[in-house]
């Protein structure tokens, strides 16, 4: 947890359960910056939605952060929230965790790729 990455470049952060953060951490994205703040949010089955928001928009606020991930399960708890956000950085990229299977429909990022990839109809 150096200030090395802080001057080389961005960070990312993960909203997730237990696994889904372990896994990350040990992938090596931890990081604590000199105010003390993590980049990283692990979600018990007690805590609420508005923690998960709060934590979510101090994410997006931060400059150091480049890439927020975050489980579905918990995005569809602040699914607002989240589509809400349209800048590109901090891009928010939806994983899957073991408690409810990934599902497509719900990824905010693939909605907005459909609409901009929808095939266009030529008249002939």
């Amino acid at each position: 947890m150096s200030n090395s990455s802080f001057e080389e470049g961005k960070l990312m952060a993960v909203i997730g359960d237990e696994d889904t953060c372990v896994g990350f951490l040990l992938g090596g994205i931890g990081e604590v910056n000199e105010e003390r703040q993590s980049n990283f949010m692990v979600v018990e089955k007690d805590t609420s939605a508005a923690a998960i928001d709060e934590c979510f928009k101090r994410f997006v606020a931060r400059e150091d952060i480049a890439i927020i991930m975050i489980n579905q399960i918990y995005a569809d708890m602040i699914r607002a929230t989240i589509d809400k956000h349209l800048l590109p950085v901090p891009t928010v990229l939806e994983i899957p965790s073991k408690q409810q299977p990934y599902d497509v429909n719900k990824d905010s990022i693939l909605k907005r790729a459909h609409g901009i990839l929808k095939p266009v109809v030529r008249r002939r």
